[in-house]
């Protein structure tokens, strides 16, 4: 079936998910409204049968992010996400105890003349522990994986690489007052990079790996016709003619597939049914985001841009 063919055919949601083969998972994500190519099924197929964690690397927008959530909603379980950002450490990422609520209660117990041991052990319960993403992660996989996110690792710092490296080791953690909690079954872990910085050897050999690129003409198409189900078939076509235009452009940030849903929204609200040079330009937010790079687009010509989405492609070379 061709992208003008699927038009905005809406598909059923939630149903389970098959790993039977890379061709069943392709096709249950697809339910879901993911378009994934063969090589990303295959993949995603073999990080489940293998248990192993997937890492997906590519530009911002590309869709990295959005299979993990599709993911979890397949497998009918908790997404549990760790964004990642500069000075992000293992408290943050793991746990940490309720220090205020700790403090109450000592108090309480003090002014009872409570047993010194006793107290120190009921504060440093699982009533007064405060889980953080890796700890909620093993402690949520008892009945079912969890599907664990580790989102733009590559935005923080090499040391905590380094730690979330024994983490995904051995799928345990060690809490000095309480002792070792183990996942009696391994999430499932996604981990996304901007590619903002390499990422160490030690830890993509532990991973299965992906390079997520920009989608081909056709699978764009396809993927803005199942989003934005209510535009037309040529204006998406217009829309995503002009994003491969764009992205062959030396901008400061290329728009991605994110960037490409948005712009169809936008032009869709304005009732727009085909591309013009007046509604691009008026809309150039909704792809670009940054001043230099919308300098450039328009110095490039935005009327031959759209003359070219325009094309049909058969006229196409």
């Amino acid at each position: 079936m061709t992208p003008s063919q699927s038009g905005g055919a809406k598909r059923r949601k939630n149903r389970e998910i098959d790993f039977s083969s890379a061709e069943a998972v392709q096709e249950s994500i697809r339910q879901n409204d993911y378009i994934a190519d063969k090589t990303l099924a295959t993949t995603l197929f073999l990080a489940m049968k293998l248990e192993k964690p997937l890492f997906l690397e590519g530009e911002a927008g590309v869709g990295k992010t959005e299979l993990a959530k599709v993911l979890a909603t397949l497998l009918d379980t908790e997404l549990i996400r760790l964004q990642c950002y500069e000075g992000l450490d293992s408290n943050s990422a793991l746990y940490e105890w309720n220090y205020a609520k700790q403090l109450l209660h000592i108090k309480m117990e003090e002014g009872n003349k409570g047993d010194a041991k006793q107290i120190e052990k009921d504060i440093f319960s699982e009533e007064y522990l405060i889980e953080r993403p890796l700890l909620r992660a093993l402690v949520r996989s008892k009945e079912k994986p969890a599907v664990l996110l580790i989102d733009e690792i590559d935005r923080s710092d090499e040391e905590f690489e380094a730690f979330l490296l024994e983490i995904l080791s051995d799928f345990q953690i060690t809490i000095p007052e309480m002792g070792t909690i183990r996942a009696a079954r391994n999430p499932v872990v996604v981990l996304t990079s901007n590619r903002t910085r390499e990422i160490h050897d030690a830890l993509k050999r532990r991973c299965l790996y992906l390079w997520v690129d920009y989608p081909t003409f056709e699978k764009e198409v396809e993927i803005v016709t199942t989003k934005v189900p209510d535009a037309p078939v040529k204006l998406a076509e217009q829309v995503c003619r002009f994003m491969g235009q764009a992205r062959t452009m030396d901008f400061y940030k290329r728009p991605g597939v994110a960037e490409t849903l948005d712009w169809a929204q936008a032009l869709l609200a304005l009732h727009k049914e085909e591309l013009d040079a007046d509604s691009v330009r008026e809309t150039l937010g909704c792809i670009l985001k940054y001043q230099d790079d919308i300098k450039r687009i328009e110095e490039d010509g935005i009327e031959s841009m759209v003359a070219t989405a325009h094309l049909s492609p058969e006229v196409e070379v």
